[in-house]
């Protein structure tokens, strides 16, 4: 399950919204929660309660799950709601989601950056109603219910509303408008009306004294008569909610068509700016959704933090930090160069309001770091925009929370003994230190580089030279085989501990699987030993994964880039596809989705080394359109795949590079720096069938071996 979400989103946008039903993950949809095996089904149709904002885009198990101010047309009573309707006719684009409930009711809706706008056209009904609910939060799954805190709500009149509601420490503002002539608009309180009053307070509301409460605007509809909500949002108060409402919508009576229109084309624009030429369409529609899939998260909320008073950037929903530094990060950088210089300096911001780089940062207080996945993972991406020259940061005070943030959580076990568990994060933090030695080197702090460097040589301590892995230890997600092949500063070093360029490429060939027989996979609800079972057999796992990655491009490292072109390839072919289930993983906030973007590239970001490494496409040409002019890479050679009599699309088979050129220029390594790719140019790409010694002798750069001569210490 890619755990997605069919909603309105607009690009790198505050909100989203969609059909609620209380379903794992997003609130979307029909499954329960599941994190092993084949997920098994909550209700038995799509169906939904209601519509609801802020939603997670792909992740997992991650507990805090939003769906806030639940918008629901009815013709039933108050006293219904909370029930749900099937959903048919569902229709989504880029921007816009809509649906028919089985009370006949179509139901429209899109989002700007920072304001919703429901459009409801209802049948003739004396007692049609309009129910804003703003105690919802969370999944109808045991501990996936959030509670607001406080709350105030109050009803301004003449179709206007507004409230904040606090959850998880953060003051979620509403300012609501409904073009509902003629409709009384009331409080409710238990699903029982409140006549005449204007306001609600709730100064705390625990989890046994959570009673729903909300809104209504209710009053006879005439058959195919259509009522507007609009809603903007805001973390700092509801005057500035309004604002952002009537900045986006510009005060309109009517304003859904053109706030759709201009998420419409801002969607264009972002997602124009990687384009694919060949290719078939099945394909170039999963590179079309996976880039889209790309854009959805982080969620910026300019000068919205509820947690400093000053302007500027404010992101969230960096929830899965430990994915989407290796692909999204870099592919933002990329093609929204000024968002990902947005995005470091709100998490520089947060690094020196709470103490330390977030490992995952989610619309809430206390920064919910996800501290068991990875640590000191912003380093990485600090590290390229300073080599990229991205944003206008002061790179001085940013070298000062990139020093201090190593020696906090496993920071400070490892800063005193070279080496600690969880053992990855041994690698995390020895990575961590070799990124801001770059930086602290390149301001001129030669005797902080030095002490750094240092360090960064430690992730020696995590390897076992009796088998070229990891030690044992605990991991998250994976197992020892699967932490083993991430890409490090030093792949020469680490390829030493494994032997040497073929025992290293035996190991990898083992893990993939070359030559082995079918893996069974998993039914539902597999018990303990059926998965014991699995993890025993030290095979990939399809990009499920957080470290499988990067792990095919390992071969890079020891010249073997036809490897990589294979692996690479059957993922490409086998595990995306246009139907359910066309992602073979938990998206993780479109790091998954960015990694098919760069893959059918041919490209691979190296975080942290502003290098990019090199391999077959999948399409005949693509252009990226970087901040500073436009890369293309070109191919000669390349075949496309073959289409059945019956126009179904065979599955081709890999196609590897022979020779490559760089702005005219030979290139005989199987990679490039991240500055050739931003400041654009051409790659040219010479395809064939079958391998070549292209790639082979120069190796990526390692720190033990900068100049790739493959020469191992």
């Amino acid at each position: 399950m890619g755990n997605t979400h069919p909603g309105a989103t607009s690009p790198l946008g505050m909100v989203s919204a969609c059909a609620y039903s209380g379903a794992y993950p997003t609130g979307y949809g029909l499954y329960t929660k599941n994190t092993e095996g084949v997920p098994e089904p909550m209700f038995d149709r799509v169906q939904a309660s209601g519509f609801t904002h802020f939603q997670q885009s792909g992740t997992g198990a991650i507990r805090k799950y939003y769906n806030y101010v639940r918008v629901t047309p009815m013709v039933q009573p108050l006293d219904t709601l909370g029930q749900a309707w099937p959903l048919h006719d569902e229709t989504a684009e880029a921007g816009y989601y809509a649906a028919t409930l089985d009370t006949g009711i179509r139901s429209e809706i899109t989002v700007g950056e920072k304001v919703a706008v429901h459009r409801y056209t209802f049948p003739e009904h004396r007692s049609a109603r309009v129910v804003v609910d703003l105690s919802c939060g969370g999944l109808a799954i045991d501990h996936g219910r959030t509670v607001p805190l406080r709350a105030h709500v109050e009803s301004t009149g003449n179709g206007r509303a507004r409230g904040t509601v606090v959850v998880e420490g953060v003051p979620l503002s509403v300012h609501v408008e409904v073009d509902s002539p003629g409709w009384r608009q009331m409080l409710w309180h238990d699903r029982r009306l409140i006549e005449g009053g204007t306001r609600l307070d709730f100064d705390r509301i625990r989890h046994t004294t959570l009673r729903p409460f909300g809104l209504l605007f209710m009053g006879p509809t005439r058959a195919g008569q259509s009522v507007e909500v609009r809603i903007g949002f805001s973390l700092r108060g509801c005057e500035q909610a309004r604002d952002n409402l009537h900045r986006e919508c510009g005060g309109a009576v009517s304003a859904f068509d053109g706030v759709r229109a201009q998420t419409r084309a801002r969607w264009r624009d972002h997602v124009g700016r990687v384009e694919v030429e060949g290719g078939s369409p099945a394909r170039r529609r999963v590179f079309a959704t996976s880039l889209y899939h790309s854009l959805i998260k982080p969620c910026f909320a300019d000068d919205e933090s509820p947690f400093w008073p000053t302007a500027g950037p404010f992101a969230f929903d960096v929830c899965t930090m430990w994915d989407i530094y290796k692909t999204q990060l870099p592919l933002l950088a990329a093609i929204c160069p000024g968002r990902a210089g947005d995005l470091l300096e709100s998490l520089i911001r947060v690094c020196e309001e709470e103490g330390n780089f977030p490992i995952g940062y989610r619309m809430a207080r206390g920064a919910d770091r996800f501290f068991r996945q990875a640590s000191a993972l912003a380093h990485t991406a600090l590290a390229d925009a300073h080599a990229l020259g991205l944003g206008d940061l002061d790179w001085n005070w940013a070298l000062v929370h990139m020093e201090g943030d190593l020696r906090r959580m496993y920071g400070e076990d490892f800063y005193e003994h070279g080496v600690v568990h969880p053992i990855s994060h041994t690698l995390d933090l020895a990575y961590a230190y070799h990124c801001t030695s770059g930086v602290a080197r390149a301001l001129n702090d030669s005797g902080l580089a030095d002490d750094l460097d240092a360090r960064a040589r430690l992730w020696t301590n995590a390897f076992d030279p009796a088998t070229g892995l990891l030690r044992d230890s605990s991991f998250y997600e994976g197992g020892k085989w699967n932490y083993s092949f991430r890409i490090l500063h030093d792949m020469a070093g680490r390829i030493a501990v494994a032997g040497g360029d073929d025992a290293f490429v035996t190991m990898l060939d083992q893990f993939f699987g070359h030559g082995q027989p079918r893996v069974v996979q998993p039914g539902k609800r597999p018990d303990q030993t059926v998965m014991a079972a699995g993890y025993a057999l030290n095979r990939f796992e399809g990009l499920n994964n957080e470290p499988d990655m990067e792990a095919p491009w390992s071969y890079h490292y020891a010249g073997r880039p036809d490897r990589t072109a294979e692996v690479v390839h059957a993922a490409l072919t086998w595990q995306f596809g246009t139907g359910p289930g066309g992602l073979p993983g938990n998206d993780d906030s479109g790091g998954l989705s960015s990694w098919y973007v760069w893959a059918s590239l041919g490209l691979f970001p190296v975080a942290g080394q502003n290098l990019f490494l090199v391999n077959a496409p999948a399409f005949e040409r693509a252009t990226v359109h970087t901040g500073r002019g436009e890369f293309v890479v070109e191919t000669s050679g390349h075949r496309e795949a073959p289409i059945s009599s019956d126009g179904l699309e065979q599955a081709p088979p890999p196609q590897y590079v022979r020779s490559a050129r760089l702005n005219g220029k030979p290139l005989d390594a199987a990679h490039i720096s991240g500055s050739d790719l931003h400041a654009g140019g051409t790659l040219h790409l010479e395809l064939g069938p079958e391998p070549s010694g292209w790639g082979h002798r120069v190796r990526p750069p390692s720190s033990s071996d900068p100049f790739g001569t493959g020469a191992h210490p």
